[in-house]
């Protein structure tokens, strides 16, 4: 069940990461340079807010599922009867995912990505166009085969 929650994680982590790459790609072909940034901002932002909330939610959700599949008793009046059917081997584990289940919720959390994220898609820009002005200027000086 760790693995399977692991996996999902990582293939909601990996939109994340390459999509402000694609995105650049994408805005770049699109050849209009005037809404170049701004486009690129605008989806950027919206895609990122899904992705993120997306992820947040999961994160929260997984430890819920591993917190049942654990043995865990979310009914239960007592921390006595919450861990009742937990094996002793698993105990401490549950513990740490109660700590998170029951800490920051997955709102604040998705918040809180989105705004430390957004950068990333300022810089992806950023070092994208750096690359593209390179590559053009290399263009430009590279001797004509004719």
């Amino acid at each position: 069940m760790e693995t399977i929650v692991t996996i999902i994680s990582i293939i909601l982590l990996l939109p994340l990461l390459s999509v402000p790459v694609l995105l650049f790609i994408g805005i770049k072909k699109w050849k209009r340079p005037k809404v170049n940034f701004p486009t690129y901002l605008m989806i950027g932002l919206i895609i990122t807010a899904v992705i993120s909330g997306t992820f947040a939610w999961w994160a929260d959700y997984s430890d819920q599922l591993l917190m049942i599949h654990y043995g865990y008793d979310f009914d239960a009046m007592n921390d006595t009867d919450r861990f009742e059917n937990v094996v002793l081997q698993n105990l401490e584990r549950v513990k740490q995912l109660e700590i998170g289940y029951f800490g920051i919720g997955w709102p604040l959390q998705a918040i809180m990505t989105f705004v430390f994220y957004s950068p990333f898609l300022v810089i992806v820009y950023l070092v994208g166009h750096l690359i593209t002005k390179a590559k053009r200027k290399n263009k430009e000086h590279a001797p004509n085969n004719g």
